[in-house]
């Protein structure tokens, strides 16, 4: 396996610090963690992004996640442990991922039972969460961007930037 190109937010000038921006400001809000790795996992494995899947299952380990959590999101409409406001950031996710599936990607009832559990600044940190972690698994997917042992020592460096920040 080689990817194609290195990845486009690397490769050209400011990109990265422009994402990364926005996921440090998700990270000031009071948008549970767990909820914003819940929500990348998600995301990544409807758009099939290996990498992102790699990053985001260890980053809910390092979290102190179950196994049982980490290893049914994919299925979190049939196990029981999830709780509803989980459910709810999830199902937002699967609609906001799958925006070209139906003619009202994201209907009322998926926005109201979300703003049901989460405020307006935790709504629009949960649909940044959502748009941010597509964008990620878009450029990784299309430039087929490979995972692998890097990645612990990236979690591991990002982690330390985040405690000096």
């Amino acid at each position: 396996m080689q990817a194609r190109i290195d990845n486009p937010a690397v490769t050209v000038p400011g990109a990265l610090k422009a994402l990364q921006g926005v996921a440090a400001a998700i990270k000031r809000t009071d948008l549970p963690e767990t909820t914003v790795y819940l929500v990348e996992l998600r995301a990544s494995q409807i758009n099939g992004c290996g990498v992102c899947v790699d990053i985001h299952t260890r980053e809910l380990e390092l979290a102190g996640e179950p196994a049982e959590r980490i290893n049914t999101v994919a299925a979190w409409r049939d196990v029981p442990y999830f709780t509803e406001a989980e459910r709810a950031a999830l199902a937002l996710t699967e609609a906001a991922t799958r925006l070209a599936d139906r003619p009202d990607p994201v209907p009322d009832e998926v926005w109201d039972e979300a703003a049901r559990h989460y405020d307006e600044a935790q709504l629009a940190a949960l649909v940044l969460t959502i748009a941010g972690i597509n964008t990620w698994n878009r450029l990784n997917v299309a430039t087929r961007q490979i995972g692998g042992s890097w990645i612990g020592d990236w979690i591991a460096a990002s982690r330390r930037e985040s405690k000096a920040a």
